[in-house]
């Protein structure tokens, strides 16, 4: 028993790290158009920076029958899915992005999945209930 709960805190602690990496990576590439709170950043709308309204990311699970999408927000983050808000890519395929920033270097492409996969935990994480 007191294994397990070793275990646990251990596994709780790790989620916490990646979670937090999301968070760095969310700040630093999607904050400046969906706002730091992840709402949906409306002063660049309202500034005619952009054509469509960003989405408030705090609700995706609302709007998925209470399941947040996990697969399908990744899907978006790496640049396989395009939105209609995105249009022509005003939001970056952070894949591609990722990738260079890692360089040509062995696990290169790891370590992108990698910041894709703490940033889509970090959106889960923020899901308003």
């Amino acid at each position: 028993m007191v294994l397990l709960g070793a275990i646990s805190s251990v596994v709780w602690a790790q989620e916490q790290d990646v979670v937090a990496a999301g968070k760095v990576e969310f700040q630093r590439y999607c904050a400046v158009c969906h706002g730091s709170d992840g709402t949906g950043g409306r002063s660049l709308k309202q500034q005619n920076f952009l054509k469509v309204t960003p989405t408030d990311l705090t609700r995706l699970s609302r709007r998925h029958g209470g399941e947040f999408p996990f697969w399908t927000v990744y899907n978006v983050v790496d640049g396989r899915f395009e939105i209609r808000g995105h249009g022509t890519r005003e939001m970056p395929i952070w894949a591609d992005a990722f990738q260079v920033e890692e360089g040509s270097r062995l696990g290169a492409e790891t370590r992108a999945v990698g910041r894709i996969l703490s940033l889509v935990f970090y959106l889960q994480s923020m899901q308003k209930k």
